[in-house]
């Protein structure tokens, strides 16, 4: 009975050790995709200005789809660290992928109106300055 206990309480003692690592890469993780993110958008703040339409619809448009998907990845990234079982991840997964796909149908359509009206505009002028 004795050698029963000990084997539980060492089953236990391996149990939350490897809780505790869980929770330490859960927690790398995250700061690693966070740091990841920011990098990511503060090229984009810096690289958007720069292209042949920067300054209109179009690229006001990419860099605001920009930052609502990295929001809703960093959403989903926090959802999934705080996922208590399985079925909770499979959960998150699926809202997920459902917030996705319909926000990457309204981002098509948008930008795919955004870019024809600026080629349109760059078509009517193509030797003008835009500064």
């Amino acid at each position: 009975m004795a050698k029963d206990i000990k084997s539980l309480d060492s089953l236990d003692e391996n149990a939350e050790h490897a809780v505790k690592q869980m929770e330490q890469t859960v927690e790398k993780t995250m700061d690693q995709t966070r740091d990841a993110f920011d990098n990511y958008f503060n090229f984009m703040q810096k690289a958007f200005p720069s292209y042949p339409f920067g300054g209109t619809e179009l690229s006001e448009k990419l860099m605001s789809y920009t930052q609502k998907n990295m929001a809703t990845a960093q959403k989903y990234v926090q959802g999934l660290s705080q996922a208590k079982d399985f079925q909770d991840i499979i959960r998150i997964q699926t809202e997920f992928m459902h917030t996705q796909f319909a926000a990457f149908s309204e981002q098509t359509k948008s930008l795919t109106e955004a870019f024809t009206k600026a080629a349109t505009s760059a078509a009517k002028t193509p030797f003008t300055s835009r500064s």
